[in-house]
């Protein structure tokens, strides 16, 4: 009688995971095998499709390492941070946002945005480890990387913290994921805090390593940190409405009501999200004036040569246009808050690109005269960068299109 009423809180973890672990797990392995093998043909045909990208994705990374970084890629001295840069912060961005939308039904318990947490925590991880491929075959030694970030930090580096804290943002998301396939609720919070810490500490580390660069005057001020981290959110809004309104289409399943005011409640927060977004750009653009080498800059994405990057793809498909369908579709017409998404990620995609190429296109030495680099500088992304790019978009896309079916499409999300 004594050892019954013993608490067992110490080890209310373990058990608890230990209880959910017996024959029926051998029966829900062999149930997602069934469900992975009961997809579609259009589904095996996306899947075929985005295996075969990643596999010849592999081939030119190969290719890359094989005749040497520095005849793959298309940086330069000059201009050293191209577009697999701006692709890993692109995926890393979406990562953090996704981290963020999730926690607020998750962690902090809106319950509005519930139905959305588990397939975000999912996509979450998914993009930061497509980052993570990206960024690895962008270094030349990534194994030389990861060893001196151990044994040799520097505590003073932003790109340092950056890496070590999206590492600890990693392990606790995926341990967070682990905990709600065993329904543990209460510990999933906990992982899920400790990952929204570190997240937003790396994202914040990221907009710091460009805010920080006062050589670079596009990129140089304080607001940095800040617009990464809300431009992250736009970015978990976007893609979360998107890849579950494909998970239904993906599962041939109608869409519940809790899970339509879920992304009616995302909607609302992308629209506002844009606006903040926009009043950032309006203000990036007007104090562009005080700086000649910034003017420079400015006057090349707003009547220059990078004009439609700008016009078209940053302020129509990332901004006006899904604002503008966000708010008519009165947060009811699932078509139009779909492809507002759809143009927000390809709008976001090229805005990371421009925020990263466009602040190295005016020289360091432009202000001292130096005749050598008195024009701006240009740079295009080679066939190997865009072969990678595309490979870990496609590794995403695939990694998705497989944990539908292996998590039968997040059915916890819905309480």
């Amino acid at each position: 009688m004594g050892n019954s009423k013993k608490p067992v809180r110490p080890r209310s973890l373990l058990a608890g995971m230990f209880k959910s672990f017996d024959s029926s797990v051998v029966k829900e392995g062999m149930g997602n095998v069934a469900q992975v093998l009961s997809g579609s043909r259009n589904y095996y045909a996306l899947v075929i499709l985005f295996w075969v990208a990643v596999y010849a994705s592999s081939i030119v990374a190969l290719d890359a390492i094989r005749i040497g970084y520095h005849e793959a890629y298309g940086v330069t001295r000059e201009i050293p941070w191209g577009l697999m840069i701006s692709s890993y912060i692109f995926f890393v961005v979406t990562s953090t946002g996704l981290c963020i939308v999730s926690a607020i039904g998750h962690v902090f318990g809106v319950k509005q945005f519930m139905p959305i947490a588990k397939r975000a925590v999912f996509i979450s991880i998914v993009t930061i480890c497509s980052g993570f491929v990206v960024i690895l075959l962008e270094v030349e030694n990534p194994f030389r990387m990861l060893l001196y970030n151990a044994i040799s930090p520097n505590l003073t580096s932003n790109i340092w913290w950056m890496g070590t804290l999206y590492g600890v943002y990693l392990v606790f998301m995926v341990i967070e994921f682990g905990l709600l396939q065993f329904n543990l609720s209460k510990y999933a919070m906990a992982a899920g805090l400790v990952a929204l810490i570190s997240g937003i500490a790396a994202h914040s580390n990221l907009g710091a390593i460009f805010g920080m660069l006062h050589a670079r005057e596009f990129w140089y001020g304080p607001y940095m940190p800040i617009y990464f981290i809300v431009s992250a959110m736009m970015s978990g809004c976007a893609a979360i409405i998107l890849f579950t309104w494909a998970a239904y289409k993906i599962n041939h399943k109608q869409m519940e009501d809790t899970m339509r005011g879920a992304i009616s409640a995302v909607a609302k927060l992308s629209a506002l999200l844009i606006a903040v977004i926009m009043f950032f750009t309006v203000w990036k653009v007007i104090t562009g004036t005080v700086s000649p080498a910034k003017e420079e800059v400015i006057s090349s994405f707003v009547n220059g040569k990078y004009a439609v990057n700008f016009w078209v793809f940053e302020v129509g498909l990332g901004m006006v246009i899904p604002f503008a369908l966000l708010l008519i579709s009165k947060w009811k017409n699932m078509t139009m808050m779909v492809v507002a998404s759809a143009m927000m990620i390809v709008g976001i995609f090229v805005m990371r690109y421009d925020l990263v190429v466009f602040g190295q296109i005016v020289s360091v030495f432009y202000e001292l005269g130096v005749n050598e680099y008195k024009d701006l500088l240009s740079y295009s992304p080679s066939f190997h960068e865009m072969g990678i790019v595309a490979g870990a978009i496609g590794l995403t896309v695939l990694t998705f299109l497989l944990g539908e079916k292996v998590f039968k499409g997040h059915e916890s999300d819905i309480h």
